[in-house]
């Protein structure tokens, strides 16, 4: 009886949306009940059955009608997401919808790694600590990880021993952390791509000093920390006026004359020196906070973000201007092929650089650099030994110089003698091209590098949004806002390379210099491998260089390495004319 009475007493609830109209057919179901719509339902109510779903289901759900889009896009639902995600939060951050942003940042934070060394070569992600609003960036030293997270902490990532499930004692990567400080607005350490030389974490942070000694009432004031990266232990700390306001520091200069570059509020550079070799001598000393040659000589300029190395810096403007400071005469050769205009006697003097748009992002190496600019087109320059460059060849570039086919970058990164982009293919999908010298592993898949930009073979995470490379590892930073993302412009057809052009008398379309040019091009170096081992080589660079969705890319390498491993010895020598 129990059986047959559930089917009599069973009530059906059905989604009744404005937009999509009553449901086919229901008037003519007899006997099933009458259905109840979802919208009868307290809004309250069903914002809490919602938020029990996971982050992914929720958005999924909210594509399927108008109702459920207005109902999983309220902010109650991601308020509740987000709490159940990071329960010691206590403010949802800022923005338009601060919730939802609070609530992705928290459900998309990760940090992934993959050592170039032993056995494992798989993507490993870190200790996540549950303190973390997000990541904003992050900074591998010598020994350990530092995050900051979007509530401006500042996590320490440790290295240690740990055991593993079989009991065996095992050397584990960012397995441990501990907050290093709070009120942290950006930090930094040695600019050189090897990590043993970063002994020291620069912080700049914001801290309530007294007004007037004997006084209760306090003030903001910014200042710079310092912290041996070994154990996390304040060195040094040197505080500003309070009418100055940071947002950004890094530092160039070698360790006796280490220059920290701030960046204000207001587009302003200044600098200071201090000696690294004597930050752990207990003892106090003046030093002094000057005007950058860049903002005296060229006060106009609204200075928007700094890159740096060893021996130069690059300054972006708000309006997407680069100018450059080489204090070095090797790296200005390289930078720029010549010794014309350096002056050994005035480093601080900035060189303007000629680009066709206004540039959002670059990424600074040791002897060359990258430009992204409006269009999400890439730009390259300097030494190029090593085909770091990626422009398929061999050859210095003393000016910035396109890298066709390869556009709207997510991140750009420049080490010694490599370079690495970070792109999304037309389904979401990342994927990790490089180039350059491939020696130690540090461009997985190809252990003899690569003069374009090719395919790594590397999982990269699917909100994978910045990375960096070590000598010993890769790390890719996973975080989603959604409130920052690259607002690339659409370029205009006539500076499109490869776009066909009509014939003014006949009406046929052209195509000078564009694909065809490129295809003879791509030909004539297939041509010019002695073996048929070098050509399949050269034939999967050329595919990463070619503008193709990256399953078709998968698809021609996968080919290219059965075609590869089946032809085995057979068809050495150059091609004979039958061929």
């Amino acid at each position: 009886m129990g059986e047959k009475a559930v089917p009599s007493l069973r009530r059906r609830v059905k989604r009744s949306c404005p937009s999509c109209g009553p449901e086919p057919g229901g008037e003519e179901k007899k006997g099933r009940g009458n259905p109840i719509s979802v919208q009868l339902f307290p809004p309250e109510l069903v914002e809490h059955i919602i938020s029990f779903l996971p982050v992914r289901d929720v958005v999924a759900l909210g594509q399927t009608c108008h109702y459920f889009h207005e109902v999983c896009d309220a902010e109650g639902v991601w308020r509740r997401i987000c709490r159940k995600l990071s329960p010691r939060l206590r403010e949802q951050g800022s923005g338009v919808r601060p919730w939802k942003r609070a609530a992705i940042l928290n459900y998309t934070k990760g940090l992934y790694f993959q050592a170039f060394g032993g056995r494992r070569r798989c993507l490993s992600k870190s200790v996540a600590p549950l303190l973390a609003h997000g990541y904003r960036r992050f900074l591998p030293t010598k020994d350990h990880i530092f995050i900051l997270d979007y509530a401006g902490t500042l996590f320490f990532l440790k290295n240690a021993l740990v055991s593993s499930t079989l009991g065996q004692i095992q050397w584990k990567r960012a397995c441990r952390y501990v907050v290093l400080c709070r009120g942290a607005k950006d930090f930094a350490s040695d600019p050189r791509c090897d990590t043993v030389y970063r002994k020291y974490l620069y912080v700049l942070a914001t801290r309530e000093q007294l007004e007037v000694v004997g006084t209760t009432g306090s003030r903001a004031c910014d200042c710079v920390e310092v912290y041996l990266q070994s154990s996390g232990q304040r060195v040094f700390k040197m505080t500003f006026h309070h009418s100055m306001s940071f947002k950004q520091i890094v530092l160039v200069g070698q360790e006796t004359q280490r220059a920290l570059l701030l960046l204000t509020e207001e587009g302003k550079i200044y600098s200071l020196v201090v000696n690294e070799t004597q930050l752990d001598q207990p003892r106090s000393y003046t030093v002094q906070l000057a005007l950058r040659k860049v903002s005296r000589c060229l006060p106009h300029l609204r200075v928007a973000c700094m890159a740096s190395n060893q021996s130069s810096t690059l300054y972006i403007t708000d309006e997407g201007g680069v100018y450059f400071e080489v204090h070095t005469p090797g790296v200005y050769r390289d930078l720029f092929g010549t010794l014309q205009a350096f002056d050994p006697l005035d480093q601080q003097m900035p060189l303007a650089l000629s680009l066709p748009a206004k540039i959002l992002f670059c990424a600074l190496g040791y002897n060359h650099l990258g430009l992204v600019d409006e269009f999400g087109r890439i730009f390259m320059q300097g030494n190029n030994r090593y085909g770091q460059l990626g422009t398929g060849d061999k050859m210095d570039r003393g000016e910035p110089t396109q890298v066709y086919y390869l556009q709207h970058p997510i991140a750009l990164w420049c080490g010694l003698n490599h370079s690495l982009v970070l792109s999304q293919g037309l389904d979401f999908s990342k994927e990790l091209l490089g180039c350059g010298c491939g020696a130690g592993g540090r461009l997985p898949g190809w252990p003899k590098g690569s003069a374009s930009f090719v395919k790594l073979h590397v999982k990269v995470p699917l909100c994978a949004c910045s990375l960096c490379s070590t000598r010993e590892c890769l790390y890719m930073l996973s975080s989603h806002d959604i409130e920052q993302h690259p607002a690339y412009r659409d370029l205009p057809a006539s500076k499109v390379v490869g776009t066909p052009e009509p014939n003014p008398g006949s009406g046929v379309l052209q195509d000078p210099g564009g694909t065809a040019w490129a295809c003879k091009e791509y030909l004539s170096q297939i041509y010019s491998c002695s073996t048929l081992q070098d050509r399949m080589e050269k034939m999967k660079e050329i595919v990463g260089w070619m503008p193709l969705l990256a399953a078709q890319k998968d698809f021609f390498w996968e080919a290219l390495d059965m075609l590869q491993k089946a032809a085995g010895g057979v068809g050495q020598g150059p091609p004979t004319p039958e061929s």
